[in-house]
């Protein structure tokens, strides 16, 4: 189900979109965004309005402000249900008021209830927020700044009142009626490499002999049409760094960042290790009683257990390591396994295996799994190759203190 963001009313209708602008400030592996959006209220009448915008998962909001008619409102931290009650209360009295708080469904979705947006009122929400960047397979960091508005995604289980239900329309990309811009600041101690962007840039201004730091910003005329991603190379991007921040006690008497705080940037280059010419034994105990007979979920046509297990263990053969071992026990109240022993894993034994599972039913009764687990054990194990065991099953087990007793006795054996 698509699920965009924007400023929209309780009808679920846009408020106008006038400019956005955003300040990126990356320091070594963190990045400092500020974004700041203008919308304005077109209408005649009073607005309750609510702002739903993404975030990355691993990003943290420190500071929301907004202003209204040259107003500034600082958002504070309470407890949700007092929160609840003040926001409540100054809604039904016609005051200004804000609820910033994160959806039910989706950590990197926020929502912010604006409140009553007068006739002709322009408001300015500022977010700012910290995120840890990923980093690419070639040592590249990655930002990603998200296009406000593109559509959101939850599935159809999700709460009804997640904010992630509100609507905003379709808007032809000549046609869009705000403006858009973004500087960036990117520093490192060791030096810049450089700098690439999916979008066009302006001419990247480098400052410092060892290009410690460098400005960026987005070409003219750039729409915000879809996330803008920049990868950033450093020089020396394995060697440790230390960022210190000062605090500031006079603004922040009781609070965390009263005090100066560092930042250790530590990426080792550890070299890839040639793979072991051991493969390990690979046994899967898969449930074939009665309850895998039964839907995953009660959604209509929802698939059965057992295939599901099915379509995962097949999945699993297919991917296993060559001149591995292997076997398949299926376990119910009684148990049978695929092969006397573990066997060598050809084309033929994997076929051979294939060709089984996909027999497979959940016709053995109950579920009972320590049994197979004891016999498994008493097996010798197959020299040069550790066991890993894979367990198949709805979890709908008897005596789980004996299986859990006697997987602890066998720990230092298999995995």
């Amino acid at each position: 189900m698509v699920r965009p963001s924007g400023l929209l009313t309780r009808q679920e209708e846009p408020v106008p979109l006038k400019s956005i602008c955003v300040t990126l400030s990356i320091r070594e592996f963190v990045a400092g965004v500020a974004a700041t959006l203008n919308y304005e209220n077109e209408e005649k009448f009073p607005l309750e309005t609510f702002f739903v915008f993404p975030m990355d998962e691993d990003s943290a909001v420190y500071s929301f402000e907004a202003m209204v008619d040259g107003k500034t409102i600082k958002a504070e931290l309470k407890d949700k249900k007092k929160a609840h009650i003040i926001y409540e209360s100054a809604i039904s009295h016609r005051h200004q008021a804000f609820l910033l708080e994160e959806d039910k469904c989706s950590r990197d979705v926020f929502c912010c209830n604006v409140g009553n947006l007068q006739p002709g009122s322009k408001v300015a929400l500022t977010l700012k927020y910290v995120q840890e960047l990923p980093l690419e397979a070639d040592g590249a960091l990655r930002y990603v700044l998200p296009a406000v508005l593109n559509p959101r995604y939850r599935c159809s289980g999700s709460p009804e009142d997640s904010c992630l239900d509100l609507k905003t329309p379709i808007v032809p990309l000549d046609d869009l009626p705000y403006a858009f811009s973004m500087t960036a600041t990117v520093s490192s101690q060791h030096g810049i490499e450089t700098i690439q962007s999916n979008c066009p840039l302006s001419p990247i201004e480098y400052l410092g002999d060892k290009k410690t730091s460098a400005q960026i910003s987005l070409a003219d005329g750039h729409k915000f049409d879809r996330d803008v991603e920049l990868l950033i190379y450093y020089r020396e991007v394995h060697t440790p760094s230390v960022a210190v921040e000062l605090g500031n006690p006079k603004n922040n008497p009781d609070g965390l960042m009263k005090d100066p705080s560092a930042m250790v940037c530590f990426y080792p280059n550890i070299p890839e290790v040639e793979p072991s010419a051991i493969c390990g034994e690979f046994v899967f105990l898969m449930d074939c009683s009665g309850s895998m007979q039964c839907p995953i979920s009660k959604q209509d046509k929802s698939q059965l257990r057992i295939e599901a297990a099915k379509e995962t263990l097949i999945l699993l053969l297919k991917s296993l390591p060559v001149n591995c071992y292997f076997n398949i026990y299926a376990f119910g109240s009684s148990f049978e396994a695929f092969f006397p022993n573990s066997v060598k894993y050809t084309q033929d034994t994997m076929e051979e295996a294939l060709r089984r599972v996909k027999l497979m039913r959940a016709d053995l009764g109950g579920t009972e799994i320590l049994t197979p687990l004891q016999v498994i054990y008493r097996e010798p194990s197959t020299p040069g190759h550790p066991l890993q065991l894979f367990v198949f099953t709805d979890g709908e087990v008897t005596d789980t203190f004996s299986i859990i007793k006697e997987v602890r006795n066998h720990r230092l054996r298999h995995r």
